[in-house]
């Protein structure tokens, strides 16, 4: 429900704009307007699921407070929009709301360029190849060479960039819903495999009563003929059926008054319909599949009457519906049940696909197992030696301390040495031979001592690389 009304919201971007305008009078004269004085804070409205969807919100609620850009859109047609001539209009939107919308602009670009370093990051960080020109998709919505100013090259793009987008997104939709009922299938034979014979064929038999309980449900009627409309014109709207009226059914269901019904005022006319064959506390219904079936009625609905393909249907075009042979349709509508949305043959390559996948996740696995584990040896073997050098150093310590006290005490011998010649000279006469043989002896000493003082600092220089080196 939500994401409908964001389409039909956003559906052709400029489109949206439509909705709720009033007749407004303009002055093309710019030069005299005054500025706008409120806060030009953005309404909620809502979300598209675009990887843009906020930018494109509020540049639409910004434009839309534009008076002349709204009449241009008012009187605009989808060639106009589609062709780029709309865009041109934005040169005389007023510049209160220029400077606003080049403020998102900058916001966007920095999200962008935030995402895409994250991406990249991620990707060459794990060995992937990196595919840029992925990531350039990222920018298809704004001009990325201007990242500062919102101009008319930039609404151009916005425009043709959700349009395309938002065709694709109904086709993306079910393309992730028969992925979805796959994996489901996948699954449950999967868990059946697991189980004993008997555990089985009851849980075949359980299966199958399921399913035709599911199947037991009153008539769907075909989504937008005379029958599915009457009915909801009689149960909810509480009208007599006999005085059904397409025209004051259409005003009555047009909820925000904007003379169109948007897809999700379209798909709220479904819902007696889905009610029929889904209750959410039943086992055997899936919502998952209720909101499919949604889908694929307001397709078929649209399809049918939406002429001009703007993702709105107008009262002219509603009214003209009604006059065709489709709006008669007595038949039946076949949902889900009766339209397979796969085959075996695509059941059987998708599982393939899983197993391919499930291969590759355990190779991985096994490789890092392998990374982890000669991380965890390399770990062991710095660790050994980590405290070999911390024995080694230890051991430089005490050396350290035991020649120091060796040191000082050879100076200490040294020095009781020279007193004791001094005073054995001082009492032994001055004679020359004497006094050589004095000198010759304290030379000797003196020399000791340097001996032992370099040895010292020596090893003081090994304790301070090797400490160097341990930290």
């Amino acid at each position: 429900m939500v994401r409908g009304r964001a389409l039909a919201h956003c559906g052709l971007v400029l489109l949206s704009l439509w909705l709720c305008i009033q007749s407004v009078p303009i002055s093309v004269d710019k030069t005299n307007e005054k500025p706008q004085k409120e806060e030009l804070e953005p309404p909620q409205s809502a979300e598209t699921g675009l990887h843009y969807d906020r930018y494109l919100r509020e540049v639409i609620e910004f434009l839309e407070k534009d008076p002349h850009f709204k009449e241009k859109l008012k009187n605009a047609n989808m060639d106009d929009i589609k062709s780029g001539k709309l865009s041109k209009e934005l040169d005389f939107v007023h510049h209160n709301f220029r400077t606003k919308l080049d403020e998102l602009k900058r916001e966007e670009m920095n999200r962008l360029r935030m995402l895409i370093k994250a991406k990249h990051d991620i990707q060459g960080g794990n060995g992937w190849k990196v595919d840029h020109q992925a990531l350039l998709k990222q920018f298809e919505h704004l001009n990325h060479m201007n990242p500062n100013t919102f101009e008319v090259v930039d609404l151009d793009r916005l425009i043709k960039s959700a349009t395309k987008d938002l065709e694709n997104y109904d086709k993306d939709r079910h393309e992730e819903f028969k992925k979805y009922e796959m994996i489901k299938e996948h699954e449950r034979r999967e868990r059946l495999k697991t189980m004993p014979e008997e555990d089985r064929k009851k849980e075949e038999e359980h299966y199958e009563e399921l399913k035709k309980k599911h199947a037991d449900h009153p008539k769907v009627h075909h989504p937008g003929s005379r029958d599915q409309l009457k009915e909801v014109w009689q149960e909810a709207d509480g009208l007599d059926p006999e005085d059904f009226d397409p025209k004051t059914f259409f005003k009555m269901h047009d909820s925000n008054g904007d003379g169109f019904l948007d897809e999700s005022e379209l798909e709220a006319l479904f819902t007696k319909e889905l009610e029929k064959v889904y209750n959410p506390e039943n086992e055997e219904d899936d919502m998952v599949e209720m909101e499919e079936e949604r889908l694929r009625m307001r397709e078929h609905v649209m399809n049918e009457v939406d002429t001009n393909k703007d993702r709105l249907v107008s009262l002219n075009e509603f009214m003209a519906a009604t006059k065709k042979d489709e709006f008669l349709e007595k038949d039946e509508w076949e949902t889900l049940d009766n339209n397979p949305l796969y085959t075996e043959e695509e059941l059987r390559e998708f599982e393939q696909h899983l197993t391919n996948e499930e291969n590759d996740i355990s190779k991985k696995a096994v490789e890092l197992q392998r990374q982890r584990e000669e991380l965890e040896r390399k770990q062991e073997e710095l660790n050994a030696q980590k405290l070999g050098l911390q024995q080694v150093n230890k051991e430089h310590k005490q050396s350290l301390h035991l020649l120091k006290d060796s040191r000082w005490k050879n100076i200490q011998k040294t020095l009781l040495l020279v007193s004791a010649s001094k005073f054995e000279l001082h009492y032994a006469g001055k004679s020359q031979q004497h006094q050589r043989l004095r000198d010759r002896y304290v030379k000797y000493l003196l020399n000791e001592m340097i001996k032992v003082t370099l040895l010292y600092d020596q090893t003081l220089r090994k304790h301070a690389v090797l400490k160097c080196w341990l930290l």
